[in-house]
């Protein structure tokens, strides 16, 4: 058993080395990216359910 979670802990590591991570600009970015996402659909979310409850109370008075 304990060999195995050894062997389990050496492949993750191999693993992380072959991983492409980002530089500091590309990470910048993305995160804007989600950020700007986020907020336009929460907005989008948003207009949508004010106007669906709208018309809610306009068709039930």
């Amino acid at each position: 058993m304990f060999k195995t979670i050894v062997q389990f802990f050496l492949d993750v590591k191999a693993e992380f080395t072959k991983v492409s991570w980002p530089n500091s600009r590309e990470l910048w970015q993305s995160t804007l990216i989600v950020f700007v996402v986020s907020a336009l659909t929460a907005a989008f979310i948003g207009i949508v359910d004010l106007g669906l409850s709208r018309l809610v109370t306009l068709v039930l008075g």
